[in-house]
């Protein structure tokens, strides 16, 4: 074990003898002192681990002797001891960001279980977490031979990520390569299950909520209870919104929080459109021909998003007086946080917010955001840095002060590719990289969902001869010519519109304001 140098400062140090023993026993470096000054004095000559300090001393206090060891070193923990029990001391020890505060009179073992938490805690975390994940992966590798329902792939795949946010900040990467592993051999499971069951789901056999009933089955239900914010945030993935979740603590309370699954394409103007529509795409396109668009026509695909929601709401039979906003720009989201207070009076209030999305398509084009955003752990810390500092934040905090219950979801998630999948179709074939629409298409079976009858998908066709392809696992598709300046341009970056539980997946939480 590493030997840490400890610097105890206490006017009665000679009482503490038996102390300091008991840490020099067990391999820790104890200097003392006898005053503030000395202390300050010890610091600038050498540098310490952590720092033992006495808050009643003669001279400078422990106080005034923990604010200029502060101004030396900001990062210096720093352990108060004293015999003062009055808050106002707490609370301005605390306030100074002291790593632990102890009564007197201190036993050793108090004094080791501080050093334990303060100079240990990123071994002992490291070493319980690997132990935890060694006995939890035989279990979710027995799991992956038994699971045989959407919500079991939706509980495995939670579970998988939260062991990834917990190997992502300890020292031993081959536990995490492990994990890796156990992901991608989950994801090849899962496309063979979308594969079986997809078009049950479609006909609504043993269906779980999916984007088009997402609406009418859980949406509508929590409007009752009060005026609500529906966030729907483009190409938010499960682990992006637990990057996040902590950050809303302060203003809301987590009532429900439950998975569902995107339709396929996962991508924009598919699930989307479907959650406001609360139709399948083929019925969108029966219904309302004059707000849908296919791939391959002009003009955006989700201009009529609003459309589609009033059209819903009217079918539901639904009395809300509601407003729907889409927010693809920082003076946009702004805008709408400056002028929410307006909002009062509302039942519902829909937000589209595009941020992750336009990361993901930036980070494909993007030297400087590829460099910011080079793996998964990096991507959710750039999404919690952005919610951190954008207007939606805002936003959220006028709904609570408003009395506003908050929604928080999204369409689609998205997965890091990594191998191509060599595809051919003519001119008029799609340009997404994990699905494809189109005639005539070339393509390695085993690589794909294949729906030849884009009808029974509910999916619209451009032509009469057209189908649709799926990329599983984290494949994309790459066409034949000019193939490697392709995939060397593609590979590592993120992408949507195929099947994996990163794409389809996706979280949906209801909060109330505290």
């Amino acid at each position: 074990m590493k030997s840490f140098t400890i610097l105890w400062v206490d006017d009665e140090i000679d009482l503490l003898k038996s102390h300091l023993m008991f840490l020099e026993e067990r391999n820790y470096h104890v200097v003392t002192c006898n005053s503030g000054q000395d202390a300050l004095d010890a610091v600038k000559e050498r540098p310490f681990d952590i720092v033992f300090l006495d808050e009643n001393m003669p001279g400078l206090s422990g106080l005034e002797t923990l604010t200029e060891l502060k101004r030396l070193d900001a990062s210096l923990p720093v352990v108060m001891i004293t015999k003062n029990e009055e808050e106002s001391i707490m609370e301005e020890a605390i306030g100074s960001k002291i790593a632990d505060y102890l009564i007197k009179p201190v036993n050793p073992n108090q004094i080791l279980l501080s050093l334990k938490k303060n100079l240990d805690h990123s071994r002992l975390v490291s070493e319980k977490t690997t132990a935890g994940y060694q006995q939890e992966f035989r279990k979710i590798a027995m799991d992956l031979s038994m699971v045989r329902t959407p919500q079991e792939w939706a509980d495995l795949y939670k579970k998988l990520i939260f062991w990834e946010l917990q190997l992502e900040s300890i020292e031993d990467k081959s536990m995490f390569e492990i994990l890796e592993s156990q992901k991608s051999e989950a994801n090849q499971q899962f496309g063979k299950f979308v594969e079986r069951h997809y078009a049950d789901w479609i006909n609504g056999e043993d269906s779980p909520v999916m984007s088009h009933t997402l609406f009418r089955e859980w949406v509508a239900p929590q409007l009752e209870q009060g005026p609500t914010l529906l966030v729907v945030i483009d190409n938010l993935r499960y682990d992006q919104w637990f990057a996040f979740e902590d950050a809303l603590n302060p203003f809301f309370r987590k009532v429900v929080e439950k998975p569902f699954y995107s339709i396929l394409p996962t991508a924009t103007q598919y699930a989307r459109n479907a959650i406001f529509s609360g139709l399948m795409p083929l019925d969108m396109e029966k219904r309302h021909p004059q707000w849908w668009k296919n791939d391959t026509d002009e003009g955006g695909k989700n201009l009529h998003e609003a459309d589609f929601l009033g059209a819903q709401i009217k079918r539901l039979g639904l009395d809300l007086n509601w407003e729907y906003h889409k927010i693809s720009s920082l003076k946009q989201g702004r805008h709408l946080a400056q002028q929410f207070r307006s909002m009062k009076g509302r039942d519902l209030v829909a937000v589209v917010y595009n941020f992750v999305d336009m990361l993901s398509h930036a980070r494909t084009e993007m030297e400087v955001i590829k460099e910011l955003a080079s793996d998964d752990k990096a991507y959710r810390s750039l999404t919690l840095s952005w919610f951190k500092n954008s207007p939606l934040l805002a936003i959220i905090q006028e709904a609570q002060a408003m009395g506003f219950r908050l929604i928080i979801t999204t369409d689609h998630g998205t997965i890091n590719v990594k191998q191509a999948s060599r595809v051919v179709g003519d001119r008029e074939t799609s340009l997404n990289l994990r699905y494809k629409t189109g005639r005539s298409l070339t393509y390695e079976d085993k690589d794909v969902l294949a729906a030849p009858r884009p009808a029974e998908l509910r999916l619209p066709s451009i032509n009469m001869s057209s189908s649709f392809i799926f990329a599983k696992n984290d494949l994309f598709f790459a066409y034949p010519n000019n193939f490697n300046h392709y995939v060397s341009y593609y590979r590592n970056t993120y992408q949507h519109g195929g099947i994996s539980l990163e794409e389809m997946v996706v979280p949906f939480v209801v909060l109330e304001a505290r």
